[in-house]
């Protein structure tokens, strides 16, 4: 009798003890804690993408928390974490939905910032979703069209090149192709070695002329500033001149001057033209008297 009440002691202690680790690893996994000081926050994101209920809270990579509650609203979700102790989060802290491992666990990944306020835990704050493999997949299948097309076009371009490789034809004109480059090039390298002596005579012969020239324009500067400056007194000289020309123009055509009116008075003209006519009368005469047997000349001279 003896003995089985021991046993059953032992199974009850055995039991007892069990229930105790278990309800601490239950704890642990659960993030409770009987001791600790909770701090919570209120974080909105436009998608939780599978988050629940206990997920790791993350702070630089370091576990400060736990997901403690997610609700939903209408253009998206809110989530309420849990940290045991003050994580000491600065006012810009950014707040990102990770994956935690291939398996598609999640987390939220909290990067601290740099401000020196500290994070006000009344205030709700925005975070984002930073993707995992559904989204790369997503990602991928919308862009699956133009990756199938690149690839064909990638193949026909392996295929020509391959192609063109494979024409004895076409390997024989890039060999020529290199050969004759070979050529050109000790052709080139062998003009440079027998002409060295030539082009660095002329490289010499233009520093000296350079030189030389820079000697002539130093030693003439008063010379050539003189003849700039008569440079610039010529053509303002000039410029008057035809402003001069300009303008005798002008008054010669409107009549202003002698000029003008020789050419342009209508009365002078006139005149002109009555006495071109009575000349040409004269010489008439003059020739018809001489034709008839002599000029005659009509004089009614009074001497005294």
């Amino acid at each position: 009798m003896n003995e089985e009440k021991k046993t059953e002691i032992k199974v009850g202690i055995t039991i007892f003890i069990a229930l105790i680790i278990f309800v601490l690893i239950f704890g642990w996994a659960k993030n409770y804690s009987l001791t600790s000081h909770d701090m919570k926050l209120s974080v909105k994101f436009n998608s939780v993408a599978g988050l629940e209920v206990g997920d790791l809270v993350t702070v630089n990579g370091v576990r400060k928390g736990y997901v403690e509650l997610i609700e939903s609203e209408p253009n998206s979700a809110l989530v309420k974490i849990n940290f045991s102790e003050d994580p000491n989060l600065k006012d810009d802290a950014s707040f990102s939905i990770m994956m935690l491992d291939l398996m598609g666990g999640k987390k939220i990944e909290i990067i601290n910032g740099i401000s020196q306020n500290n994070l006000d835990y009344g205030k709700t704050y925005i975070g984002k979703f930073s993707g995992d493999i559904s989204t790369v997949m997503a990602t991928l299948n919308s862009v699956e069209g133009d990756l199938i097309s690149v690839i064909k076009d990638l193949k026909l371009s392996l295929d020509f090149i391959n192609s063109n490789f494979s024409n004895e034809e076409f390997k024989t004109n890039i060999t020529q192709s290199v050969s004759n480059l070979q050529k050109l090039s000790a052709n080139l390298n062998e003009l440079l070695v027998k002409n060295q002596k030539d082009i660095s005579e002329i490289i010499s012969n233009t520093k000296n002329l350079t030189n030389d020239t820079k000697i002539l324009l130093s030693s003439n500067k008063t010379e050539l500033n003189d003849i700039i400056h008569i440079s610039k007194k010529t053509l303002a000289s000039t410029d008057s001149l035809i402003q001069k020309l300009n303008l005798l123009t002008d008054e010669t055509v409107n009549g202003k001057n002698n000029i003008g009116k020789l050419l342009y008075d209508e009365n002078l003209i006139g005149d002109i033209k009555e006495s071109m006519k009575q000349l040409k009368k004269l010489t008439k005469t003059i020739n018809d008297q001489l034709e008839n047997g002599g000029l005659e000349v009509k004089a009614d001279v009074d001497l005294f």
